[in-house]
């Protein structure tokens, strides 16, 4: 220690003084702008452990720097180098005056001489690494590729020469004091002693190297004591309560839920809520809480936001990283003004500093600075005019500070170019909340102003009137139910209760009204089926879930529709347990509403995405897929999807699964590009710059490559507002070249179901595949049928007694919806003397009064009189059965079968000429089946045609089934007609033209009273006696009335019976089990061929081909 020494020391230690100061005060100045803003509410602060885990492994591991690699690492450095060294620092306070000092008890331990070494290397090399990128990235040319563009240079470059100061400062102390005094260790000192060989032995340069370290340090604090507005320097002190109080306690950005509107820390009710109390949304930048103003406060300029958002890579006035500075600015510019007590009405007029008359104070208002009075007078959204997002500097031309030379804070375009897509706030690194404060700028325009973009004033009133942004009828919600061919149960139609079902399947207003949404719905619902899930669907009480209104801004439209689907939710739900309460949905942002914002309105159920469904499906070998050869497939991330909720590996693990080659796109994951639909910009148009969804249409035929060959490419994704907005793109960037038609966008549910599609070798319907099982025994004969009295017989005979019915389509007796109760026809005993009409001839499935999916249940049909056999008939050998082998009185899957109906036995006289000459008249070419050879068909979904009182009294029918009806596929009914004098025209020329030609199997070729899948069949009736070959069994009498509604003709006239079709080659079929249960139903076929598809015969066409 020395004179000078101590001078110098003494010198610095004055100096430091003042700079503290200097900094304290800017503190406390902070501490009083933060505080202007409104409460918060309790959450932010508890719970504490967690808040603090976070914070510290935040700090500790750099989790959020990490994102960019080499960045994150030198900054590591850096920020270790500043906080572990601030006890270095202080030691030289006691180094400037005496150079031997040392802390004592460890300052001289080979630890500590260690951690000096490190962090000084340390705090150098990080450093130097952030300058170079700081300078390799300059916003020079051109400027929008740059994060930095729009930051202020000053502060950041005054900033890092501080830091290498200290760093320098930390190993040339080191260094002096080794050349000085020769103490040293070549572990612990390994490189200052390299330096300590250049530097001379004085103990005068230790204490000037220490002031210099000192001095460093102290500058900084004085130079950011007056700039209170330095980011990029106050956030190594603001970070660590930013990341504290951030929004979610378990440590996640603030992403998926919205935040609430709030006003004084509490949740507003739009009911009860008063504008002239509380504030909707932020029309003033008081109106922000003061956590969003640490958001300003903390932001470090460092650009990341700005990188990775879509609207400023697209040449959109918006960028995140300017909205933040420009909110930062003006809040500090305006604090001396709400500090006096300054406040303004919406209409601009002064109401704070006034007297109790309401007189303006002017004296207190000319004390606050000219610049913080003018700032107080500009809008925070409009029609900006100063530099782009507000930035720094608030002077007009002529260096007055005029707010209406300036403009407003956010310009509208700003405003409104945000797609809410996250990719600002994922990459954060000190967790500023930039897409909360957007939508609450857009509340108060929507709710207050009423000032936005023209294109959402439909959306509003769509979603107001119809329930939907389309603007389309509620009605039209199930009309893709009707293009399936798969029962798809409606709650409130079909089904009133959610007992038996797994999920209810959310269809969204995408996926019920756009064309190429609903492509992604079928695929989904036919998956589900396939994998045996039992799903229901909303219908008409489906509402759309807000998220667009919520996201524009609409908050009161938004809880308006949330609280009308929570009421239909609850009521579908009532009897369900919470952990029942599942939903799948395939739009990621009906997933993030009705998963993460819903709750916030007290209704919480188990939300799952379609990916992670069906990824879990094919996990448990519920659905198996086959891989196709070298598709080339590449993956956009939906951001309400992938960024909001995280969901990044169901959908990939689905290509892979399904065979796709993957190749990822540059942007994917959590950087992954936004296709420009979320924020509501879905129904905006984009004026200014590149469009969005062309940028990344871009990205993604750059990244499949050649797209002029043969094979078509797909860009896969998982939500339909990208896939609309994706196709789009395509559209327009192939439309007129080589590439047209050779890149398609399709969902992954798609590729999915192409690929389980493509190794299915059994007919899959109704959640049960059909498929090779081990054959059934064989029946037992049943025993011959009693006698009856030959006048009886002829009796019977004589008569227009009903011959039996001949089964169409599933061939299902009194077939219900799925979960509704079942029909109970009383039987009734018809006198022998009456005549029993005919019956009408099944349609659709062939279910007796069959209805569709969906439709009200059909009144039950009049009661039938079993029809004695004749005693001379021997019975008919039963025949094979075909199709899906299904016994009548089907049941929809899970319900309790029906008690099997009796069989009657089969009529002996069948061959009469009688029988014969009740045939209906058959056309001399009878109409060829359609679809699924449906009579008079109806697609599924349609409501079934409720037949006339005359067709209800037509008459008693007979249930007696013949058993080779049975066993037949059953042809189309005859032509209807109105009176029983017609059955005698055409009776002969009805027999020669069945003989001649058979009539070819219709609808799924199933033999009557077969049941459908996932019904528990009757028990099988035994056969009867084998009949002569040659006899064939009476045709179908025509039916008395037909039905008032039907207006077209019933297709032509019915084959005999006896006339097996050619595929079966009279080879005997075991008769199906009768036990019906479990998901492996088979039909077990001999001879030469088996039953393919949906068991039509050899010949036939396939539904829906030519």
């Amino acid at each position: 220690m020395t004179a000078t020494t101590i001078a110098i020391g003494t010198t610095a230690a004055v100096i430091s003084l003042f700079c503290w100061y200097l900094f304290l005060g800017g503190v406390v100045r902070m501490f009083r702008t933060i505080k202007l803003g409104q409460k918060v509410d309790s959450s932010r602060f508890w719970p504490v452990l967690p808040r603090l885990g976070t914070m510290i492994k935040e700090f500790i591991a750099h989790t959020r720097m990490v994102k960019f690699r080499t960045v994150g690492w030198a900054h590591w450095l850096v920020m270790i180098g500043f906080m572990g060294g601030a006890l270095l620092w202080f030691e030289a306070y006691g180094q400037s005056i005496n150079p031997e000092f040392h802390w004592p008890l460890f300052g001289d331990t080979f630890a500590w001489h260690l951690w000096d070494e490190l962090l000084g290397i340390g705090t150098v090399v990080g450093i130097m690494v952030l300058i170079v990128i700081r300078q390799l990235n300059h916003p020079r040319v051109p400027e929008r590729i740059s994060r930095f563009s729009g930051s202020r240079f000053g502060a950041a470059y005054f900033v890092e020469a501080v830091v290498l100061l200290e760093g320098l400062g930390m190993i040339l102390v080191k260094a002096s004091k080794i050349a000085t005094y020769h103490h040293s260790n070549a572990y612990s000192d390994f490189f200052t002693m390299q330096v300590a060989k250049i530097l001379p032995e004085s103990p005068t340069l230790v204490s000037i190297f220490a002031v210099i370290k000192l001095m460093s340090g102290m500058v900084w604090l004085a130079v950011v004591g007056l700039n209170t507005d330095w980011g990029v320097a106050w956030h190594r002190f603001s970070a660590f309560f930013n990341i504290y109080f951030k929004r979610e306690a378990d440590g996640g950005v603030a992403l998926g839920a919205a935040k609430p509107m709030m006003s004084q820390g509490k949740v507003l009710d739009m009911e009860t809520a008063d504008p002239d109390v509380d504030a909707f949304g932020a029309g003033k930048i008081e109106d922000f809480s003061w956590k969003g103003w640490l958001d300003f406060s903390t932001c470090t300029e460092c650009g990341r936001c700005q990188s990775q958002c879509p609207a400023w890579n697209t040449g959109k006035p918006l960028s995140p990283k300017l909205l933040i500075m420009s909110l930062r600015d003006h809040g500090n510019a305006k604090a001396p003004y709400l500090m006096a007590g300054g406040r303004k009405d919406m209409g601009g007029d002064e109401v704070g500093l006034v007297d109790a008359d309401g007189n303006v104070l002017e004296d207190k208002l000319n004390a606050i600075p000219e610049a913080a009075r003018a700032e107080a007078s500009r809008k925070l959204v409009g029609e900006s005019k100063g530099r782009l997002g507000g930035g720094e500097g608030l002077e007009s031309a002529d260096g007055e500070f005029d707010p209406e030379a300036l403009g407003a804070v956010i310009d509208t375009e700003t405003l409104w170019s945000c797609t809410t897509c996250g990719a600002c706030v994922e990459q954060c690194p000190v967790d500023i909340e930039h897409v909360d404060h957007i939508l609450d700028m857009r509340r108060y325009q929507v709710l207050i102003e009423s000032d936005f973009p023209t294109e959402l004033a439909g959306m509003f009133k769509n979603l107001e009137n119809k329930g939907n942004p389309w603007g389309q009828n509620a009605s039209a919600r199930t009309a893709w139910i009707d293009e399936m061919d798969i029962e798809i149960p409606v709650f409130g139609k079909d089904v009133e209760s959610f007992e038996g079902f797994e999920y209810l399947f959310w269809v969204g207003c995408a996926g019920a009204y756009e064309d190429r949404a609903k492509k992604t719905t079928k695929a989904v619902a036919e998956l589900l089926d396939m994998a045996a899930v039992n799903f229901m669907v909303l219908g008409e009480g489906e509402t759309c879930t807000g998220d667009s209104a919520r996201r524009a801004g609409n908050e009161f439209l938004f809880q308006m529709l949330a609280q009308q689907n929570i009421e239909m939710l609850g009521e579908v739900f009532s009897t369900a347990p919470e952990q029942r309460k599942k939903v799948v949905v395939t739009c990621a942002h009906c997933f993030n509403a009705l998963g993460n914002e819903y709750p916030q309105l007290g209704a919480k159920y188990e939300v799952v995405h379609h990916t992670q469904l069906l990824n879990r499906l094919v996990r448990e070998k519920r659905l198996v897929p086959v891989a196709p050869l070298g598709e080339g497939v590449t993956y956009h991330d939906p951001c309400y999807l992938g960024r909001h909720n995280k969901v990044y590996d169901a959908p990939r693990e689905l290509m892979g699964a399904a065979g796709s080659t993957l190749t990822e796109m540059p942007r994917h994951g959590e950087r992954s590009m936004c296709c420009g639909a979320g924020g509501a910009r879905m129904w905006m148009e984009e004026q200014i710059g590149k469009r969005i969804n062309l940028d990344r249409v871009d990205e993604a035929l750059d990244t499949l490559g050649d797209t002029t060959g043969d094979q078509v490419k797909k860009v896969a994704t998982g939500c339909p507002f990208c896939r609309v907005m994706l196709t789009d793109g395509v559209t327009a960037r192939t439309s007129g070249t080589e590439s047209e038609g050779k890149v398609e966008v399709v969902d992954v549910a798609q590729l999915l179901l192409d690929s389980v599609k493509r190794g299915s070798t059994e007919v899959k319907l109704g959640g049960r595949f059909l498929g090779p099982r081990p054959s059934a025994p064989e029946p037992e004969p049943e025993p011959e049928p009693e006698k009856v009295p030959a006048a009886a017989a002829a009796a019977a005979t004589a008569t227009t007694e009903a011959a039996p019915k001949p089964k169409v389509g599933l061939g299902m007796k009194g077939g219900k919806k799925p979960g509704a109760a079942a029909k109970t026809a009383a039987p009734a005993e018809a006198p022998a003397e009456a005549p029993a009409e005919k019956k009408p001839a099944s349609k659709g499935f062939g279910m007796k009064g069959g209805k569709k999916p969906g439709a009200a249940a059909a009144a039950p049909a009049a009661a039938s009189a079993p029809a004695e056999a004749p005693a001379e008939a021997p019975a008919e050998k039963k025949p094979a059965s075909k199709g899906f082998g299904m016994k009548g009185g089907a049941k929809r899957p899970g319900a309790a079968s029906k008690p099997a109906a009796t069989a009657a036995p089969a009529p002996a006289e069948a061959e009469s000429s009688e029988a014969v000459k009740a045939e209906a008249p058959a056309a001399e070419k009878p109409a060829k089946a359609k679809g699924f050879g449906m009579a008079a068909g109806k697609r599924p979904g349609q409501k079934t045609a409720t037949p006339n009182a005359a067709a209800a009294d037509a008459g008693v029918t007979a249930p007696a089934e013949s058993k080779v009806a049975e066993a037949e596929s059953a042809p189309d009914a005859a032509p209807t007609v109105d009176t029983e004098s017609a059955t005698a025209t055409a009776a002969t020329g009805t027999a020669a033209a069945t003989e001649e030609k058979p009539a070819k199997a219709k609808g799924f070729g199933m033999a009557a009273g077969k049941k459908r899948p996932g019904g528990i069949g009757k028990a099988a009736p035994k056969p009867a006696a084998e009949a002569p070959a040659a006899e064939a069994p009476a045709p179908a009498a025509p039916e008395a009335e037909a039905p008032a509604e039907e207006t077209e003709a019933t297709p032509a006239a019915e084959a005999p019976a006896a006339e097996a079709p050619a595929e079966t080659n009279g080879a005997e079929v075991p008769a199906p089990s009768s036990n019906g249960s479990g998901d492996a139903r088979t039909i077990a076929e001999t001879g030469a061929s088996k039953a393919k598809g949906f068991g039509i015969a050899a010949g036939k066409k396939r539904p829906g081909h030519q």
